[in-house]
């Protein structure tokens, strides 16, 4: 009698998060030498909840075996097609196909309906079921910019199919970052491009005020919130730009525009040029600025076997309050140290009318296992109309989704 047994590799699934739990996704691997990056990509996304199902070229079999793909997946690895018409089935058991790395070659193929591959076969089902697609192009750089490729991706995208840029390194078209790509294709299957129509400005991490040389006033903030806020929206469509002060985050700003600053003043000043250039649908103050600064500075950093300087602070100018004078939705932040919940929500809804933000994310930096120094956070929203929604504590990008998401909604009924 046989003997159900899971394989090893699926103890990993949802490790990390739920995000993709329950959903089952088709990776295509072609004869790309930045293959191996894809076994990296299987195990992220069975770590989000993934099942991962894999179909290989021909190509790609002589550079990597198929039994690596085998362990790293604990299913089964698909070659070629059979009497069992997996492209067929294939497409129809899966809920979406990623392609990466996608060759030249293969590109070409599926733009232009050449179904003599089992990959190239298999896409044309998905896209015929109106099933997500998602291509990595990886490639020489000549290739990829040639006239013959760039058609072909414009004929996928005008079909639905989504192109992940790839990352341009010394004349190659690279397979884009693990890390950045497995979030990508997490906001995609669960969002799509749902923030496509929107213009979004984003501040993150602290400022710095200096007192002399080297010492400055500042806080604990990472900037993580803000950043897994920009990339998340990003992600979805929206053009977003970007301005944080000196991060210290482990999550990369993947938004094209973006600009550092270090002073409170100069992130008043970023803001304030972008909003006179630029019309900006929605404004979100993720950033930490330092709420005072010295009234004095001194130029070279101050002898610490001298008197003590006396020195006296004043108050930086509030960015909610210049940004307010604009017409955009305005998010505000609001990092208390409560006891409760409840005295949280009153926090925000004092700051929320005192700022007139259209929205208010609240949390609590009391607790020690969210907020500034952590890679979680739980947070409590409150609108104009004093409605109330909390998210549960979760990894910060999952937040920053979630954040992003009543956003989206409240921007659409205004």
């Amino acid at each position: 009698m046989p003997i159900n047994m899971t394989h090893p590799s699926k103890k990993i699934i949802g490790s990390v998060s739920q995000e993709l739990m329950g959903k089952k996704v088709l990776l295509g691997v072609t004869g790309s030498v930045s293959i191996y990056k894809s076994l990296d990509l299987a195990r992220n996304l069975m770590r989000i909840g993934a099942e991962v199902n894999v179909i290989m070229s021909r190509d790609a079999i002589k550079l990597v075996s198929p039994e690596m793909f085998r362990w790293a997946t604990g299913n089964e690895v698909y070659t070629r097609l059979t009497g069992d018409i997996e492209h067929v089935s294939l497409a129809e058991d899966n809920d979406a196909f990623i392609i990466a790395p996608a060759t030249a070659n293969t590109i070409a193929k599926i733009a232009n309906g050449i179904a003599d591959t089992p990959i190239t076969s298999t896409v044309l089902n998905f896209i015929g079921m109106k099933k997500p697609v998602i291509i990595v192009p990886a490639m020489h750089l000549q290739m990829y910019i040639s006239p013959q490729i760039t058609n072909s991706i414009n004929k996928l995208r005008e079909v639905g199919i989504e192109i992940v840029e790839p990352e341009i390194v010394n004349d190659l078209a690279h397979y884009p970052d693990v890390e950045y790509l497995t979030d990508k294709i997490s906001s995609y299957l669960l969002r799509g491009r749902d923030l496509s129509k929107l213009k979004i400005l984003v501040t993150a991490g602290p400022t710095r005020e200096y007192l002399d040389g080297v010492r400055f006033i500042s806080n604990p903030s990472s900037g993580t919130m803000g950043i897994a806020i920009a990339n998340e929206a990003f992600f979805r469509g929206a053009d977003v730009k970007l301005i944080h002060g000196p991060v210290s985050s482990k999550l990369s700003p993947y938004v094209k525009n973006k600009v550092s600053v270090e002073s409170t003043e100069e992130m008043l000043n970023e803001v304030i040029n972008s909003l006179e250039k630029e019309k900006y649908n929605v404004v979100i103050l993720a950033g930490a600025p330092a709420d005072y600064k010295f009234k004095n500075k001194f130029d070279s950093k101050i002898d610490s076997h001298v008197e003590i300087p006396k020195v006296e602070l004043e108050k930086t100018p509030k960015i909610s309050s210049y940004a307010r004078k604009y017409d955009t939705f305005l998010v505000g932040f609001s990092a208390e140290t409560v006891n409760s919940d409840e005295e949280l929500i009153e926090k925000a809804k004092l700051k929320m009318q005192r700022h007139n933000f259209d929205l208010i994310v609240a949390n609590n930096v009391k607790r020690k296992d969210i907020g500034f120094s952590s890679e979680y956070n739980e947070v409590i929203m409150v609108d104009k109309g004093q409605n109330i929604i909390k998210v549960e504590k979760a990894y910060k990008t999952i937040v920053a989704r979630r954040i992003l998401d009543v956003i989206r909604d409240k921007v659409k009924t205004n």
